[in-house]
């Protein structure tokens, strides 16, 4: 009995051992929600308002709504996260930490926002 629990938490061991990520993920992630962002918003922007009677001409807006809107949110979040983790090991205190955050937050959005 003793063989097998020893087996098995070998096994789970194993399994659970941390793996790193690559080190160019992050920025293949950036630029795919970029990407991801800008088509979406060249699909709206593509669109006729005229065409929009139709109740049938709404999945593909709609698609690039939710796709535009998530990939952007992504694409801030990833951005200020690793701002977020250069402050927070720089040591500054924790009213500071989120006042930065939080204005990375604005400027970040203000990026990915189309231009109007």
């Amino acid at each position: 009995m003793s063989t097998t629990t020893n087996d098995f938490e070998a096994l789970l061991r194993q399994a659970l051992t941390p793996v790193e990520p690559p080190a160019d993920l992050a920025a293949r992630m950036e630029a795919t929600l970029v990407s991801l962002t800008e088509l979406a918003q060249d699909e709206l922007e593509s669109w006729e308002m005229s065409a929009m009677r139709d109740p049938r001409n709404w999945v593909r807006p709609a698609a690039a709504a939710v796709i535009g809107v998530g990939a952007g949110t992504a694409l801030v979040v990833l951005r200020v996260r690793g701002r977020h983790r250069a402050r927070r090991m720089a040591g500054s205190g924790l009213v500071e930490l989120a006042g930065h955050t939080l204005h990375d937050i604005a400027e970040e959005a203000k990026r990915v926002l189309p231009r109007r």
